[in-house]
């Protein structure tokens, strides 16, 4: 097709594959390529869908990807060896480098939607609002997205965290907690928030203008001192934003249907969230800047007030702007 063919003679595209020719010491066809990434990616893996539906998952290296239940555990898989690239909202990095010696770096950002990250209370509750949530069991995926809007929601309503019972819990085992009556909500996002509602959850407070949009993708260390890796980092984030320009360029409704397919939902909720999700926030991968990082900074500001963090933790610290100048170019 012609997205696809434009990308591959496209003058960015031809500088980012010298690495691999040099590293193969012939050219970059993708089944010569010794490189290889291994990419995190949480709830399904919509990354690798997209780009496959889009036609632009003939990388000239290799990926392997891995499905976590939250980006937390894409840092702590980063950490351990196991990943490469890691993709996450602000909140996992900065617990993953609390103890000062992150391996990682974040190297850009992906703006995206806030929508579906929720507090829901099951089918059949009393229960209408945050205030209404005090003194009950509160289910909550620690250290994400979920924990940072669970404390703001609970302050606009009034209330301390000491005012309810928080229980830290992985999203599949809140769900079950939710509709088996050991929490009172549940504080989560994505498919979760889905399937609670498919179940008859309703929502008592939204994270939608809490967050602010900004996902983020850490490399290793070792990443950044491979060129060929390097290289097919930027490709690979750069290709996740093109393939999302494909999806809003006229093709919602295919997508819809590998979403659909892939979350076990109606084909039409799963078109309304992806329509609302793109027109609140397009999916698209930018370069670091001083704006992101004091995104991040302030909320890990939050957590040093919550007490989750022990001392002040500078997150500039962990950010390099190493991938910039590739990233532009793929871009």
């Amino acid at each position: 097709m012609l997205f696809r063919r434009s990308l591959r003679t496209s003058a960015a595209a031809l500088a980012l594959l010298l690495p691999f020719a040099a590293a193969c010491g012939t050219d970059a066809q993708a089944e010569s390529s010794t490189v290889t990434l291994r990419v995190g990616a949480t709830g399904w893996k919509a990354e690798e869908a997209v780009l496959k539906y889009a036609g632009l998952d003939d990388t000239p290296y290799k990926i392997k990807w891995s499905l976590f239940q939250g980006g937390d555990q894409q840092l702590q898989a980063i950490r351990a060896g196991a990943l490469d690239l890691a993709s996450s909202s602000e909140i996992p990095p900065v617990f993953a480098a609390a103890d000062g010696s992150a391996n990682f770096k974040v190297v850009a950002v992906q703006k995206g939607a806030t929508l579906n990250q929720e507090v829901v209370v099951p089918k059949g509750s009393k229960v209408t609002d945050m205030a209404g949530l005090k003194g009950k069991k509160i289910g909550y995926v620690q250290n994400t997205t979920a924990h940072y809007f669970l404390y703001e929601l609970l302050k606009q309503a009034g209330l301390k965290w000491s005012d309810v019972d928080a229980k830290p819990l992985l999203p599949n085992d809140g769900l079950a907690a939710l509709n088996g009556g050991g929490i009172d909500a549940f504080a989560s996002y994505g498919t979760s928030i889905i399937t609670a509602h498919q179940q008859g959850a309703t929502t008592v407070g939204s994270g939608k203008d809490i967050l602010s949009g900004n996902f983020l993708w850490s490399a290793r260390d070792s990443v950044l001192s491979s060129p060929e890796q390097k290289a097919a980092a930027a490709d690979l984030i750069a290709r996740i934003t093109k393939a999302y320009a494909y999806v809003r360029d006229g093709h919602l409704d295919g997508f819809a249907q590998v979403t659909a397919d892939a979350t076990h939902q109606p084909l039409a909720q799963a078109r309304k969230d992806l329509t609302d999700a793109q027109a609140q926030r397009p999916t698209q991968a930018r370069t670091v800047g001083a704006d992101t990082i004091a995104s991040q900074q302030k909320v890990a500001d939050v957590f040093t007030e919550l007490g989750a963090l022990k001392e002040h933790l500078d997150v500039e610290t962990f950010w390099t702007t190493e991938l910039d100048a590739d990233l532009e170019k793929a871009l």
